[in-house]
């Protein structure tokens, strides 16, 4: 699942998956680390919906796993809601849902637009700019930083060291766990002694009382899933809205930023490959034999575009039955927050830039190798140039 033609057209790897195989395909996540991949989206919600069969908890796999190992750092067990069940799971979950609940949504819109504006004025005048690089990066971390309450320097160093985790290159991800925590270890202490109405604060002082550490495992969580997720989700609704026609004003149809979220997770979820599970003893399903404590990946990706559900249509235009959030327990519960942060980046910069091109063909973009995201290195682009005042 590391392979170029994999990262470059993965759609095309699983057609040829289908072909060979019904709804579970055996992978290797890396050098000597077998897997399952789910391709079937009914299997994918049976699989979802059912803790008890396959919950999450690693840490049985994770003993047999080398500690340097490229996937490791993003699959390793933390005491928090993604990698447990049963009661583990809602102890760590209620702080999360409680933090995220408190975030102003109707706020969103002016927390992005903070980050927004200036960041478009560094680039206005020039007339390109790299648009995961000097927007989608900087603005998702600035909004966070700001839902959480985080300093500036620290969430620089919780954004790089995420990063790193996703990494396929093993001394990179490692060094970005070991530099994510350090970064979120000082903002819980930072948080222990002056709370606030944000995130870290309301999972630090919930009275679940959790452990620092077990915050850290929920902040990283949310950093992850916010940081990691959202500016690939940007950047890929980006793409879609710059290159497909039906996006383009000359077309006469006009889709809106919505429309092409919603198609991007249908058809370019920005985890493609997640949601795993570790069976406790084997099972079958599908008539197919599940080895136990081997781990079960759903593929968002390919699970959203199974022609048993989709028929012949690739149509996604209002449908969200998409699995991007998850399903079942797990199921995202930032998922209304992500989507209108992303939405609202959009917005802004069309409605402040205007018209945008790629500044080179779909073909050169170069996507980001591992097996778990869908994501760009780099989305150059130009467009006519603009002064700062008419950014404001």
């Amino acid at each position: 699942m590391d392979t170029s033609e994999f990262v470059t057209e993965p759609h095309h790897t699983y057609d040829r998956m289908r072909q060979q195989h019904s709804s579970l395909v055996p992978v290797e996540l890396a050098p000597d680390v077998p897997a399952t991949l789910v391709i079937g989206y009914s299997t994918a919600v049976r699989i979802l919906n059912d803790p008890d069969h396959f919950p999450s908890d690693p840490r049985a796999w994770q003993k047999s796993i080398p500690a340097d190992s490229p996937v490791r750092p993003m699959m390793e067990w933390y005491p928090a809601a993604r990698y447990n069940s049963g009661a583990a799971h809602q102890r760590y979950r209620e702080p999360s849902v409680v933090a995220i609940d408190h975030i102003d949504q109707h706020a969103i819109l002016s927390m992005v637009e903070r980050a927004a504006v200036p960041l478009i004025t560094t680039f206005c005048q020039d007339g390109s700019a790299d648009l995961v690089m000097q927007y989608a990066f900087p603005l998702v971390l600035e909004v966070l930083n700001q839902m959480c309450g985080c300093p500036a320097d620290i969430g620089t160093r919780v954004a790089l060291g995420m990063a790193d985790r996703f990494d396929s290159d093993r001394v990179k991800a490692k060094q970005g766990m070991v530099d994510l925590r350090g970064a979120l270890m000082e903002l819980i202490a930072l948080k222990r002694e002056q709370p606030g109405n944000d995130v870290t604060s309301h999972l630090a002082h919930h009275p679940n009382g959790l452990d620092d550490i077990e915050v850290f495992a929920q902040l990283m969580s949310f950093y992850g899933a916010g940081f990691e997720a959202q500016r690939t989700f940007m950047a890929n609704a980006l793409l879609l809205i710059l290159t497909d026609p039906r996006f383009q004003p000359e077309s006469g149809r006009n889709l809106s930023t919505t429309d092409a979220l919603d198609e991007v997770l249908f058809n370019n979820p920005p985890m493609a490959n997640f949601c795993t599970t570790y069976p406790r003893q084997p099972i079958q399903i599908d008539g197919v034999w599940l080895p136990a404590d081997q781990p079960v990946l759903i593929s968002l990706a390919a699970c959203n575009n199974d022609p048993r559900i989709r028929g012949d249509s690739a149509n996604s235009i209002g449908n969200r039955s998409h699995l991007a959030w998850s399903s079942g327990p797990h199921v995202c519960p930032a998922k209304d927050v992500a989507y209108r942060t992303v939405e609202s980046a959009i917005d802004q910069l069309f409605d402040r830039v205007g018209e945008i091109r790629l500044a080179i063909r779909p073909e050169e973009l170069v996507w980001r190798p591992g097996p778990f995201h869908r994501a760009l290195t780099a989305m150059p682009v130009i467009f006519t140039p603009l002064r700062p005042n008419q950014v404001v």
